[in-house]
């Protein structure tokens, strides 16, 4: 049998391999343009239909920081074959979906084998490829992110108007094989951890993660808030039970590095004020503006194609010049970009909307790799899965409070209703409000981005 790891040799099949994966997990994260056809098809609310999204990221959140200890001990490449099976698994059991119910449980087992594929994919290219090329392997590999963030509406968009919105599932399968195949064709396997796994810290992480973000999507109720305010508890006692264990899940003394953590908390906020975006373009699109499926995804791929030219070109720039100056620079492009957002209404041209679009996707991209490189680089080798498995959590924790967010503006602005023309003009007024909230989020991120940029932490092999 052809081995492709022998014509294109080991370090660019571990690249090509996590590319393709990352393609898949931001694919099936960016199914935005299916939301108002799921959402008629199975009587859903407004409330119901961002959770498809967020039940989604919620196991990732939850399980990204626990599975980091969990690959390095039973192996990346054996890890990230079981994450691709359970995504596969939740991919046909979405397509028979007929009740919403149904669909939320599929989404949330794809979720679990995603936190896999997510926290093994990183810590893959840190491990094969060496140091001199890391900026551009993890340049790739977010290009790879970008490219199935950009095309999961084109794709989505044309297939669903085509042949339903089971469709945006099961194109994925075709990748999920043929990553499979590349995994198993490797024949190695990276283990880096030989301890014992904290399972009590797991848990407590795990259940304060749930009670956290779950707080935050219903924090305009009493319950929301005290859900909130245990999950935060739940946090505290993690690191607290973390700095005392012999074999903690996650090295909360890392936090003490503060290019580490400066560049972690920037590309949380980062998340938490871009996420948010691609839904309130899709719902102005799709409702606001009447177009339909097919080409809203086609007007949706401008800000990542821009993310996926420039992050490869980011990559390389963060080799040779502090990669937290190039985040920060990304992420000034970023707040002016939803800046114009702000302004969003029913008579705002189309051109206007598209710049907007097409300046975020140049800030993201010369944010999102420099932001990774300074984290990944700034930890020993022995450390990667723990640093990929934080990065991985950041970003999915910013995601879901991201919709957690928007779920919340729709709840206190609008209610829980089917959005219906009688209610675009609150539908127009929730999305104001959260670009201006996202505003405010992408000044901070500048702010974090540039913490810790004199700082000596650092390791390079």
């Amino acid at each position: 049998m052809f081995n492709i790891t022998k014509k294109i040799g080991r370090e660019k099949s571990v690249i090509l391999l996590a590319a393709v994966v990352s393609f898949v997990t931001a694919f099936l994260a960016n199914i935005s343009v299916a939301l108002p056809l799921i959402a008629r098809e199975l009587a859903m609310s407004n409330i119901i239909q961002n959770w498809v999204a967020t039940i989604f990221l919620l196991p990732i959140a939850m399980l990204s920081i626990p599975f980091g200890k969990v690959t390095s001990k039973y192996g990346l490449n054996k890890s990230l074959v079981v994450g691709i099976i359970l995504t596969i698994l939740g991919i046909i059991l979405a397509c028979f979906s007929t009740t919403s119910e149904l669909l939320l449980i599929s989404r949330f087992i794809q979720g679990i084998g995603t936190a896999l594929i997510n926290v093994t994919s990183m810590a893959l290219i840190v491990s094969a490829v060496r140091p001199e090329r890391r900026g551009q392997a993890l340049g790739l590999n977010i290009a790879g992110v970008y490219i199935g963030l950009s095309s999961a509406p084109v794709i989505g968009g044309f297939v669903i108007y085509y042949l339903g919105w089971q469709s945006i599932f099961y194109v994925m399968l075709i990748p999920l094989i043929l990553s499979i195949y590349l995994s198993l064709a490797l024949g190695e396997e990276w283990k880096m951890y030989d301890g014992s796994i904290d399972k009590l810290g797991s848990i407590i992480f795990s259940i304060g993660i749930l009670f956290f973000i779950y707080g935050f999507t219903i924090i305009n109720t009493f319950t929301g808030l005290a859900l909130l305010i245990i999950g935060l508890a739940f946090l505290i006692a993690f690191a607290y039970y973390e700095m005392r264990c012999n074999n903690p899940v996650f090295e909360v003394r890392l936090l003490k590095n503060s290019r580490f953590s400066s560049s972690n908390i920037a590309s949380l906020i980062s998340y938490l004020a871009t996420f948010v975006i691609t839904y309130v373009l899709t719902y102005h699109f799709q409702y606001i503006m009447g177009f339909d499926s097919q080409l809203s995804g086609i007007l949706l791929i401008v800000t990542p194609v821009m993310m996926a030219i420039l992050a490869p070109i980011a990559g390389r720039l963060s080799d040779r010049i502090d990669p937290q100056k190039l985040a920060a620079i990304g992420m000034g492009f970023v707040t002016v970009a939803i800046g114009i957002l702000c302004f969003l209404s029913e008579s705002t041209p189309l051109y206007l909307i598209l710049i907007a679009m097409f300046l975020q996707g140049i800030g993201y991209g010369l944010f999102s790799t420099p932001n990774t490189n300074a984290i990944m680089s700034s930890v020993p080798k022995e450390e990667t899965s723990t640093a990929s498995a934080t990065l991985a959590s950041m970003r999915v924790i910013g995601q879901t409070l991201s919709l957690g967010m928007l779920t919340v503006i729709f709840a206190s602005i609008m209610g829980s209703v089917a959005i219906v023309p009688k209610y675009y003009p609150l539908l127009m007024e929730s999305s104001r409000m959260s670009c201006i909230v996202s505003v405010v989020l992408c000044v901070i991120a500048v702010i974090a981005s540039l913490v810790g940029l004199k700082s000596d932490d650092g390791y390079e092999t």
